[in-house]
């Protein structure tokens, strides 16, 4: 019986050969043997802002459009510069500070970088 790697995602040691690709049946990560010696950059979240320019920790942004905001009877107003954007996971993108509003999560789609 040969050694497979673990998986390079959550480290799992239940991954199995499916032709060229090794497959972790816990976390549903795919690759090669060629890279699994090396470290995948899938852990590294890359975010585009609406055109298409790839955004990072401590970058500013600007609202590309009036978003309203739950529980809030007021929104934010287009062109609103929000700075030091931190990235996370999800459909919300974006965590920041917006002046007047206090923290909150903003989508990529609807930010411009500034």
């Amino acid at each position: 019986m040969s050694s497979l790697p673990k998986c390079p995602k959550c480290n799992s040691e239940y991954t199995y050969e499916d032709g060229s690709l090794l497959i972790c049946p816990e976390c549903a990560h795919e690759w090669t043997m060629n890279d699994s010696g090396v470290e995948n950059n899938e852990d590294e979240l890359i975010v585009k802002d609406s055109n298409g320019n790839i955004l990072s920790d401590g970058d500013s942004v600007t609202v590309i459009k009036d978003l309203k905001v739950k529980g809030c009877s007021s929104s934010i107003k287009k062109g609103t510069k929000v700075k030091n954007i931190r990235l996370v996971e999800g459909d919300h993108n974006i965590d920041c500070k917006i002046d007047g509003f206090g923290a909150m999560q903003l989508k990529s789609e609807f930010v411009k970088k500034a």
